[in-house]
């Protein structure tokens, strides 16, 4: 499997959908889910089912991030500064 270079890869990406991973990495998209579904019953992602519409048309896709992973906050000033 490809479990190693798609944790390396959501490391340094954040936060991304299954189709984003299999275009950057080169890896079909079958493998990724295979993937993604191993290290996510190891508990080392965390990811869920979202459905996108694009021109009306329902996009199903599984969108992950390593877990227990808070990105950064955006830089500038916050409400109630």
């Amino acid at each position: 499997m490809h479990t190693a270079s798609i944790l390396e890869y959501l490391k340094r990406h954040g936060q991304l959908l299954d189709h984003e991973i299999a275009a950057a990495t080169g890896i079909s998209l079958k493998s990724v889910r295979a993937s993604l579904a191993d290290l996510s019953v190891r508990g080392i992602i965390s990811r869920c089912n979202v459905t996108r519409y694009n021109d009306g048309q329902p996009f199903e896709a599984i969108q992950c991030r390593i877990s227990g992973y808070v990105p950064p906050a955006a830089p500038g000033r916050k409400p109630g500064q």
